[in-house]
C-alpha cells in the first residue's frame, strides 16, 4: 500500500516560550508514523518562541482497507527546569484516515442515507391497563378467532407462567400483544409519494419499491394486501378512495402488486401514491385456533409431560436401514429404534441436534422406518420453512415412491420457486385436493402454517398416527401445535421435535410477549423438563424420550471447538471426512498451520443508503474479495483440492451487505472468467440455518457500538445474538474466515471467547498481525 504523509504544524500562540517534550498516539497503530526532524523526547525537549511552530509528520501506511481512527497526543511545560511535572500540559488531537480501492468506490452509498419519518413507539402503560385500554382494538385485530376471556384482563395470568390450566389463556394473550406490536410496527413503514410503475413482464402488475423489504422491514409475503391512495387526492377536496393492492411477487426490494381494474384503468406509469402497509392476521388466527384445539382435544400429557401417564417400556427392534451410516452410529440408531417403538408415548420424543450430527437425516430415517413397519400409518412432516420442509420431501424420495407422499404448498408460496414436483402444483399455482384425495396419502409435508389448512378442511382429529416437526427450535411454540392441535390423536398419536434449542430460535416482536415466554419454543420449553434432562446418577440423558446427537459429521475440529465448549458441555465429537474437513489445514493464508480458522480484523464503518434501513460495510465486502482471489487462485496448488463457487458460502446479517458482496462478486467473475459464480451462495444466517459449505466466509458488518440496541430490537446481527452466532460459525468443513471489528464484536460474551481464542492463543508460527489485531495487544486488553 501507499504511503501518505499529513503535515501537523505545532505553533506556540502564548506570549511565553513552551517546551515541546513529547508526542505519541494513544494506542500502538503500525499503520501510523510520527516522526520529527529534531527527533523530540522527554530528554531531548524543544523550545518554542512566541509565534513559532514546528513541524511533524504522520504517515499513514495501511496494509488493509479499512478506516483508521487514532488519538495523538502532544506534551508541552513551561521552560523552567524548576517547573513540576503538574505544570506540564498536553493536546489531544483526533485523526481518521481511511484505505478504499476502486471496488470500494464503486460499492459506496449510491445517495445519502434519508430516514424514513418513524412513529414514535407509546410508551406502554402497565400491563393491565393497558390491555384494558386496548380491548376494542385487540377484539377488533382478533375477529372470527376465539372468544376474548375475562381472565385475560389478569396480571396473575401473565406472571404465573404457562402451565396446562393457563395455556389456552395465556398463549392467546401473549398472540393478542404480538398482533398489536406487529400493527404498530407495520405501520412505520408507511409510505407517502412513492412512485409506482407497470410491470414490464406483466402489465397487469404494477411495481412498488420497497426498501428493506428483504429484511421484513416491513413484511411483506406473497399473497399479503396493502392500501395505497392517490398522492394529493385529498387535499383537491376530492373523496379519497383507498384501493388494495394484493402481493403477487416479492423480490430484493421491491414487491409487485395487483390493483382492481378500476385503478389499472386511470393508472400513468410513475404516478405517485401513498402506501399504507398491513398486517396479514392469518398466521395468527391460526396459532389462536390451535390453542384452543389443544385444550379441547386435551393434548396436556403431550404438551406437559410427565412419565406418569407413559405406555409400558415397549421392547425395541432390530432395524434394517435405509441410511446404513446410521448403523454406525449409535444416538441416530437408538433414537430411530425408540421413535417406531412409540417408547415416549404421549409424551414428545425430542431429537436435539447440535449442528452438522445429521437430525434431519434421523427424521427421515425414522419416517421411512415407521412407513415400513407399520404400514398403516399416516405421517404428516412438517417444519417451520418451505426450504426445510422442501429438504425433507427430497431426502424422502430417495426410497419412496412419490405416489406415497404429498407435498402440499401455501398459495403464498411463489410457484416459480418450488424445487420439486410431487406437490399441489397445478398450471402456474397451487391446487388443494379434497379430504378423501389427501387422506390416501401416506406422507404429507408441508411448513407448520399450511397445516393448519388440513384442520380448515375437516381431516379428522385420529388421522394421521405420527406427526414430525424438522427444525423445531425455530418455532413459536403455538406455530408447532398447529399440525398436532385437532390432527393427531392425543393418546395414540406419537409427535416427533427434531431441532437445537442453542440454534436459530423464533421472531417474537412484542417486548410483553418476549417477557412472558412466546419466544420460547415448544423444544426449548420441553428440554427443560425433568423428563428430558440428563439423569443425575448417569450424567445421562434418557433415551426413552430424548435423544442427543453427538457425532459432528461436517466440521474440522478447529472449528467446532469454541460452540462446543460454549453450548454443548463440549460433548461433539468429530466424525466429518477425514480428506475434507483437512483440505485446508496447509493453506498458505492461515495464520497458524493445520487451524483452519482466520479472524481478520477489520475497522470499518456502518453505511446506510437512500431510505433503505439496512447497513453495509464497504471495508468488509474488499477483505473479502480479497479472500475470494485467494481462494480461487491458490486452488488445486501446495497439495489444496480445486475448489468451486459452489462450495463457497458468504454469510452477512444484513440485505444491504449481502447486495453489495453479490455486486462485488460479479467483478470477482470478470476477473477470474468464472461461468458459476451464481451458485455462490450469499445469504443471512436464517438462509444458511440447517446448511453447510466446505468454505464460510462471514462478514459481521456492525463497527460501531451505538447500533446494537437497535440490533437487539429488530433481531438483526450478529452481537448480542448468541443463536445467530452459533449457527454463523458452525456452518464452514474445512475453513471459515470471519471479517469483522474486535472492538465491537468483544461487547458480546460468546464473540469476547470466540476472538479471544482466535487472537490471543498463542500462534506456533510467527505471523504479521493486521492493523485492529495489534490494536489488541496485551498492553491494551485491560480497556476493553
Amino acid at each position: 500500500m501507499q504511503v501518505h504523509i499529513v503535515h501537523l504544524f505545532l505553533k506556540n500562540s502564548s506570549s511565553s516560550p513552551l517546551l515541546f517534550t513529547y508526542y505519541s498516539a494513544l494506542h500502538r497503530m503500525s499503520c501510523f508514523t510520527l516522526q520529527d526532524t529534531q527527533k523530540v523526547t522527554r530528554n531531548n525537549p524543544l523550545q518554542l518562541a512566541p509565534g513559532e511552530q514546528y513541524e511533524v509528520q504522520l504517515q499513514f501506511r495501511p496494509k488493509h482497507p479499512g478506516f483508521y481512527p487514532a488519538a495523538l497526543v502532544f506534551e508541552f511545560k513551561p521552560p523552567h527546569s524548576s517547573s513540576p511535572p503538574s505544570l506540564a500540559f498536553h493536546l489531544l488531537r483526533f485523526v481518521e484516515a481511511q484505505c478504499v480501492t476502486s471496488l470500494a468506490r464503486e460499492l459506496g452509498p449510491t445517495a445519502p442515507y434519508r430516514p424514513r419519518p418513524i412513529i414514535p413507539n407509546p410508551i406502554l402503560p402497565p400491563v393491565c391497563e393497558y390491555l384494558n385500554q386496548r380491548a376494542p382494538e385487540i377484539r377488533g385485530l382478533c375477529r372470527k378467532m376465539v372468544a376474548i376471556s375475562p381472565s385475560l384482563w389478569s396480571r396473575s395470568l401473565l406472571e404465573g407462567g404457562l402451565t396446562w390450566e393457563s395455556y389456552k389463556e395465556l398463549l392467546q394473550l401473549l398472540l393478542y400483544l404480538e398482533a398489536i406490536q406487529m400493527e404498530v410496527d407495520i405501520k412505520k413503514y408507511n409510505m407517502t409519494k412513492s412512485p409506482m410503475f407497470r410491470d414490464k413482464a406483466k402489465k397487469s402488475l404494477l411495481v412498488l419499491e420497497v426498501p428493506g423489504v428483504s429484511e421484513n422491514r416491513p413484511s411483506v409475503l406473497r399473497g399479503d394486501s396493502l392500501l395505497v391512495t392517490k398522492w394529493g387526492e385529498g387535499k383537491e377536496g376530492k373523496v379519497l378512495v383507498k384501493y388494495r393492492g394484493y402481493v403477487h411477487r416479492v423480490e430484493l426490494e421491491r414487491v409487485k402488486l395487483g390493483f382492481n381494474p378500476k385503478l389499472l384503468s386511470s393508472f400513468i406509469d410513475g404516478q405517485k401514491f401513498d402506501v399504507e402497509f398491513t398486517v396479514n392476521r392469518l398466521t395468527t388466527r391460526l396459532q389462536q385456533r390451535a390453542a384452543e384445539l389443544a385444550f379441547q382435544h386435551n393434548l396436556g400429557n403431550t404438551l406437559f409431560p410427565s412419565g406418569g401417564t407413559t405406555t409400558k417400556t415397549p421392547k425395541l427392534q432390530q432395524l434394517w436401514l435405509y441410511d446404513k451410516a446410521l448403523e454406525q452410529n449409535p444416538e441416530q440408531y437408538s433414537a430411530v429404534q425408540n421413535i417406531v417403538a412409540g417408547s415416549s408415548r404421549p409424551a414428545p420424543y425430542l431429537v436435539f441436534g447440535p449442528p452438522g450430527t445429521g437430525k434431519t437425516v434421523t427424521l427421515v430415517e425414522a419416517i421411512k422406518q415407521v412407513l415400513k413397519t407399520k404400514g398403516s400409518s399416516h405421517i404428516l412432516a412438517c417444519a417451520p420453512s418451505n426450504s426445510a420442509a422442501d429438504l425433507l420431501c427430497v431426502k424422502l424420495l430417495e426410497h419412496l415412491e412419490k405416489r406415497k407422499l404429498f407435498r402440499m404448498y401455501a398459495s403464498s408460496r411463489n410457484p416459480d420457486d418450488v424445487p420439486t414436483d410431487c406437490c399441489n402444483m397445478g398450471e402456474h399455482c397451487f391446487v388443494f385436493p379434497c379430504k378423501e384425495e389427501l387422506m390416501k396419502y401416506s406422507i404429507i409435508i408441508t411448513t407448520l402454517l399450511t397445516a393448519g389448512r388440513l384442520v380448515t378442511g375437516g381431516i379428522p382429529p385420529d388421522h394421521f398416527s405420527h406427526v414430525f416437526v424438522d427444525e423445531a427450535g425455530h418455532a413459536v411454540e403455538t406455530e408447532t401445535i398447529i399440525p398436532l392441535a385437532g390432527l393427531l390423536d392425543p393418546d395414540n398419536g406419537q409427535v416427533v421435535l427434531a431441532g437445537d434449542p442453542k440454534q436459530l430460535g423464533p421472531i417474537i416482536r412484542s417486548p410483553l410477549a418476549i417477557k412472558y415466554g412466546l419466544g420460547v419454543s415448544l423444544l426449548e420449553r420441553l428440554m427443560k423438563v425433568s423428563l428430558y434432562q440428563k439423569e443425575e446418577s448417569t450424567g445421562t440423558f434418557n433415551n426413552r424420550y430424548v435423544t442427543k446427537l453427538l457425532r459432528n459429521y461436517r466440521s474440522h475440529p478447529s472449528i467446532l471447538k469454541v460452540p462446543n465448549e460454549l453450548f454443548y458441555e463440549g460433548e461433539l465429537q468429530v466424525f466429518a471426512n477425514e480428506m475434507i474437513r483437512n483440505s485446508y489445514c496447509n493453506w498458505e493464508h492461515l495464520p497458524q498451520k493445520g487451524f483452519p480458522v482466520v479472524f481478520h480484523g477489520v475497522a470499518g464503518r456502518d453505511e446506510r443508503e437512500e431510505n433503505s434501513p439496512s447497513f453495509f460495510n464497504v471495508a468488509e465486502v474488499e477483505v473479502l474479495m480479497e479472500y475470494m482471489r485467494k481462494l480461487l487462485q491458490g486452488q488445486g496448488k501446495r497439495g489444496l483440492a480445486t475448489i468451486s463457487p459452489k462450495d463457497i458460502g458468504i454469510i452477512a446479517p444484513y440485505r444491504k451487505q449481502v447486495e453489495k458482496i453479490r455486486k462485488a462478486l460479479k467483478i470477482v467473475e470478470k476477473e477470474f472468467k468464472l461461468t458459476s459464480i451464481k451458485d455462490l451462495k450469499v445469504g443471512s444466517v436464517e438462509e444458511f440455518q440447517g446448511q453447510e459449505r466446505r468454505v464460510i466466509l462471514v462478514s459481521t458488518v456492525r463497527s460501531s457500538a451505538k447500533y446494537i440496541q437497535t440490533d437487539q430490537r429488530f433481531s438483526l446481527g450478529f452481537v448480542k445474538n448468541e443463536k445467530r452466532f452459533n449457527v454463523a460459525v458452525t456452518r464452514a468443513k474445512a475453513l471459515l474466515v470471519v471479517v469483522g471489528n474486535p472492538l465491537v464484536l468483544r461487547g458480546d460474551p460468546a464473540w469476547d471467547r470466540y476472538v479471544d481464542r482466535l487472537l490471543f492463543c498463542p500462534p506456533t508460527v510467527e505471523t504479521e498481525e493486521s492493523e485492529v489485531q495489534q490494536q489488541l495487544d496485551p498492553e491494551w486488553r485491560n480497556e476493553l
